[in-house]
């Protein structure tokens, strides 16, 4: 059961369309679809909203912080609201998977990502949910550093678009806890074909 819903970014206009704010976009359209809007909260250095949801209280939040210490805000919140990191799920851009696909994970490595190391270390645990939206690699290691902050080419920004419009459906799953559901869902990279209609007796 997922209470709290994380996405990791850079704060600024200047980054507002670069890759490695898919997080941010992934939050900000769950935010327009609930009527929600996301204001700054001082205490915990983020964007964020309180929502009632089939009386369940969600957080939506975006840490104001810079990546590389996106752990402040979500230690904070998770502390304040007793949340413990299983029933938190962070979305981040993923370099290991190709534009238009997402990956749903519990716990294991940060593999690199600076947002997640800080996590793991403010949370002392790596037992939190991770949505993995695809962004793709840029084939050379010295190079990753720059392709994140860039922005992805017009054909790999409609992608990513569908994939968060998809993966967003398994909004009320993941709240509910059937992350079979919902990972079936999420790692389903077309719409299953409509069956054909039968012929008539």
């Amino acid at each position: 059961m997922i209470k709290l819903f994380v996405g990791l970014g850079n704060p600024g206009s200047e980054y507002s369309q670069t890759r490695h704010n898919a997080g941010f976009w992934w939050i900000e359209r769950l935010s327009e679809k609930l009527k929600t809007p996301l204001h700054y909260e001082k205490n915990f250095k983020a964007l964020c909203a309180k929502v009632q949801f089939k009386e369940q209280s969600l957080w939506l939040l975006e840490p104001q912080t810079f990546m590389n210490l996106s752990g402040q805000s979500v230690s904070a919140l998770a502390k304040f609201f007793k949340i413990e990191p299983q029933e938190i799920l962070v979305v981040h851009d993923e370099l290991d998977v190709t534009p238009g696909q997402a990956k749903l994970k519990l716990g294991g490595s940060h593999a690199g990502h600076n947002g997640l190391r800080d996590i793991h270390a403010q949370l002392g645990s790596d037992q939190y949910w991770r949505l993995r939206l695809g962004i793709g690699h840029p084939g050379v290691k010295s190079e990753v550093i720059h392709w994140v902050l860039k922005k992805p080419s017009t054909e790999q920004r409609l992608a990513i678009d569908e994939c968060l419009e998809r993966t967003l459906g398994a909004f009320e799953d993941l709240i509910l806890g059937e992350m079979s559901r919902a990972t079936l869902k999420i790692h389903t990279s077309k719409p299953p074909r409509p069956k054909p209609p039968r012929p008539e007796s």
